[in-house]
C-alpha cells in the first residue's frame, strides 16, 4: 500500500507540473556551430501558464562527463521550476568526440545569447538570466560566466548555481592525471597544458563574477570534491559571503533528487534568483 500511495504522489505531482507549464521544444539556437557535428543543437523552453508576464530566467546545461546526455532527461526540472514560475531553458550542445571544450562552451555562450534576445516571447524577462549545471554542464557554466574569450558582457548573467561541478581545475587535474582515450579526454581537452588552463573556470574570477550559489555532494568524486574546495577558496576572495553547501548525496543523486518538486533546492534556488535579480 504505501509503494502504491507513493507512486500516485509521484504521478499526480507530474501531472500537476505539466498542467502548471508549456514546453516549447527543439529550437535551433544558433546557426553556426563550433565543432564537426552534422547538425546544430536545440534548446527546450519550460515558460508558466500562469501568473507574471515576465519571469526570471534559469537555463540549465546536464553533464556526462562531456561526451553523452540529453536535453530530454531532464523535463522534469523545466516543469518544476516553471510550475514556480522560473522559465527555465534546457540546452543541448554538441558532445565530445566530436567536439572538444571550448566548442561546447562557445555553445553555450550562444544559447545565452539566443535567450537574452528571445526569451521575452516566452514571458521571461532578458535582463534577469541565471545559469545552473550539474557535473560536466556545471563546468561549462562557470567557463562562459568567468573566461573572457565566451562573453564579452558579462552583465547579462545575473547569477551561476553549480550542482557538483567537475573540471572547475582542469589544469591541476590533468598535470597529475594527464588526458587518455578513456571518456575521449585527449580529444575534449587535448594534450596542451595552456588549454587546459584555459578550460579552468577557477583562474578567471576577479571582482566582477556573477554571484555564485553551490552545492557538492558528500559522497561525491574527489576530483569534484577537490576542486569544488579549491575554487570556493579562491572564489571568497572576490565573494566572502559565499560557502559550499554540501549535501549527503553522491553524485548522480544531486541530479536525480530535482525529479521531486518539494525538493528543498528549488526554494532555495529560487530565493537566491530573487536576491540576485
Amino acid at each position: 500500500m504505501k509503494t502504491l500511495s507513493l507512486y500516485i504522489v509521484l504521478i499526480s505531482g507530474i501531472l500537476l507540473c505539466n498542467c502548471a507549464s508549456t514546453k516549447i521544444k527543439n529550437i535551433q539556437y544558433t546557426q553556426v556551430s563550433n565543432s564537426t557535428a552534422s547538425s546544430q543543437p536545440t534548446l527546450n523552453v519550460f515558460m508558466p501558464n500562469k501568473g507574471k508576464a515576465s519571469n526570471p530566467v534559469l537555463i540549465f546545461v546536464h553533464g556526462g562527463y562531456w561526451e553523452e546526455g540529453k536535453k530530454e532527461t531532464y523535463g522534469f526540472l523545466g516543469r518544476n521550476f516553471a510550475k514556480k514560475g522560473i522559465v527555465t531553458v534546457i540546452i543541448d550542445y554538441t558532445l565530445s568526440p566530436k567536439a572538444n571544450y571550448d566548442d561546447m562552451a562557445k555553445e553555450v555562450a550562444q544559447a545565452i545569447a539566443w535567450t537574452k534576445a528571445n526569451i521575452s516571447e516566452y514571458k521571461g524577462d532578458e535582463t534577469s538570466i541565471f545559469l545552473t549545471g550539474h557535473s560536466a554542464g556545471g563546468h561549462l557554466v562557470a567557463l562562459v560566466s568567468t573566461s573572457p574569450k565566451y562573453i564579452e558582457d558579462k552583465s547579462v548573467i545575473q547569477g551561476v548555481i553549480l550542482n557538483d561541478a567537475a573540471g572547475l581545475d582542469m589544469y591541476s587535474y590533468l598535470q597529475k592525471y594527464p588526458p587518455t582515450e578513456k571518456h575521449h579526454y585527449k580529444t575534449t581537452w587535448t594534450e596542451n597544458p595552456e588549454n587546459w588552463k584555459a578550460a579552468s573556470p577557477i583562474y578567471f574570477l576577479n571582482d566582477g563574477t556573477a554571484p555564485f550559489k553551490i552545492y557538492v555532494g558528500s559522497k561525491t568524486h574527489e576530483s569534484i570534491s577537490v576542486s569544488n574546495d579549491a575554487f570556493i577558496k579562491e572564489l571568497k576572495n572576490y565573494q566572502p559571503g559565499v560557502s559550499l553547501e554540501i549535501l549527503n548525496k553522491k553524485h548522480v543523486p544531486m541530479m536525480s533528487q530535482y525529479f521531486f518538486p518539494w525538493n528543498d533546492r528549488y526554494d532555495e534556488i529560487i530565493k537566491f534568483i530573487e536576491a540576485n535579480q
